[in-house]
């Protein structure tokens, strides 16, 4: 059950320990090698440059290895997936009675479109960086991605009143105006006038939204493997609910309810189980072996569960200080989140579905699949651009579906999302602005021409001593010759 084409055989690629190797003992081989020549010199100074460019991502690489099984789950069943397609089809066409509901027949033939459209892509698709439990189920999610991507064009190109009744080919009960939850109110922890229960305002905010704030933290700190980049996504969105409570009553929180039960209890603590299940993931030995091959069932069983992990482990190290364009691809990465994330309330809000609906949970459940494949694209493309060349195909559909998404809330109800912001919000986020593009100036250029300047100056102070040529004589700090004379001697002899 392991995929031949990912293979790395060679038993020497896992460490003693088990654990992922770091490929230090490459780069000391290079370091530490005798030199005997001046030609040696040379290739080892090739050596020691190449092994410090992949050094980085090598760290940050897990080695595999793969004994090469190539079983019946892995082999390509294209013509087994055209022929029962073609029999569906014969089906349909020779056997079937068509129906003479014009509106059953259209919703059908929407629907055989897209299965048509889904098992072309799972079977002819490009693979992308993940390959379990099976490169067909990422293959799907990127098809989905464009059905999703081609449904929300035709909503944004339909009017306000049509987009809204056209939910109702899906669901008849869509298409009504539903009133927003308030979640503010009385914001008291202990109520007093509540003889009763004095703590029902916290039992009252202890809904389903609690178990899935956790969820999705736990889902996203999986996605993005940085603990700075999560916590400062989930602050940032508690300031955001914040700024635009004013347009939406969903946002209206107690503040106990955005502090501690949002960003310290759900949110925390999904990222900290996050953080423990990536730490145990870059632990693992990645070593694959064929069902067959194993001869204990135990064994099987384990290899079995072992196939829902992935097949390979990178370790994403942002260094959004490093340089100027990592510093703002990481901003785009966290806007496009904040983005992402306003969106399931705007949509739901303009589009009138309450949010229990099954369409905002198949969207986040959307999200959850093809969100991990985009960040490992766009962390690829950013660490290594001379071998990505091009932006990951899921990492585009995603940021377009995101736009998308946001262009429809714009079209759909400008006057909500126009509603002015109240001026002392608007100063908080100007100062905010402000820091970030003085941080941004200072540390990327004037901080770099200051050192740079500080550099040249200690260099000009030094006075380095007379060094021994070859020939036994020296050379002065001018870089004449003394068989010449000093430079105060060939001053004298101009004069």
């Amino acid at each position: 059950m392991t995929k031949p084409e990912s293979k790395r055989s060679s038993v020497a690629a896992i460490n003693v320990t088990g654990k992922c190797a770091t490929a230090f003992s490459a780069a000391e081989h290079v370091n530490d090698g005798p030199v005997e020549s001046a030609s040696s010199n040379m290739r080892a100074g090739v050596l020691k440059q190449s092994s410090r460019e992949n050094l980085h991502r090598k760290n940050t690489e897990c080695e595999v290895y793969d004994d090469g099984t190539n079983t019946f789950f892995w082999r390509a069943h294209t013509l087994t997936v055209l022929f029962i397609l073609t029999c569906a089809l014969v089906y349909v066409t020779l056997l079937e009675e068509t129906p003479q509901d014009t509106t059953y027949n259209t919703k059908r033939g929407i629907v055989a479109s897209i299965l048509v459209f889904l098992c072309f892509g799972v079977t002819q698709a490009k693979d992308g960086p993940f390959t379990r439990p099976h490169p067909a189920y990422w293959r799907f999610w990127l098809c989905v991605s464009v059905v999703y991507e081609l449904f929300l064009i035709f909503i944004l190109f339909q009017t306000v009143h049509d987009g809204r009744q056209f939910m109702k080919y899906i669901d008849p009960k869509l298409g009504v105006a539903l009133p927003e939850r308030d979640y503010g109110g009385n914001c008291l922890i202990y109520d007093p006038g509540n003889a009763t229960d004095p703590f029902h305002n916290i039992w009252d905010k202890m809904d389903g939204f609690v178990p899935a704030h956790f969820l999705g933290w736990y889902i996203k700190t999986l996605m993005i493997r940085d603990w700075w980049m999560c916590m400062i996504i989930s602050v940032m969105f508690e300031f955001l609910e914040y700024s635009l409570e004013h347009q939406l009553p969903n946002f209206s929180e107690c503040w106990w309810d955005h502090w501690i039960m949002d960003v310290l209890v759900c949110n925390g603590l999904g990222i900290y189980c996050g953080m423990k299940t990536l730490a145990w993931l870059s632990m693992k030995p990645y070593q694959w072996q064929g069902l067959w091959n194993i001869p204990t069932y135990k064994g099987k069983i384990k290899r079995i569960a072992f196939q829902f992990t992935p097949y390979s482990w990178v370790k994403f190290e942002w260094k959004p200080a490093s340089t100027v364009r990592r510093w703002l691809a990481v901003l785009g990465i966290i806007f496009m989140f904040l983005l992402a994330e306003l969106n399931t309330f705007y949509l739901k809000f303009v589009l009138w579905m309450p949010p229990e609906h099954y369409l905002v949970l198949l969207r986040l459940v959307f999200f959850v699949n093809v969100g991990g494949v985009a960040m490992r694209e766009i962390y690829d493309f950013m660490d290594d651009p001379k071998f990505y060349k091009k932006f990951g195909q899921q990492a585009w559909l995603v940021a377009a579906i995101t736009v998308t998404e946001f262009l429809i809330v714009v079209k759909y109800d400008p006057h909500t999302i126009t509603l002015p912001i109240p001026f002392f919000i608007m100063q908080c986020w100007f100062l905010g602005l402000i820091l970030i593009v003085f941080w941004t100036v200072w540390r990327f250029f004037f901080r770099d021409i200051t050192l740079r300047y500080k550099e040249t100056r200690r260099r000009k102070q030094e006075v380095p001593g007379d060094r021994p040529l070859g020939n036994g004589n020296t050379v002065t700090p001018s870089g004449r010759s003394k068989l010449n004379g000093s430079s105060e001697t060939v001053r004298q002899r101009k004069s």
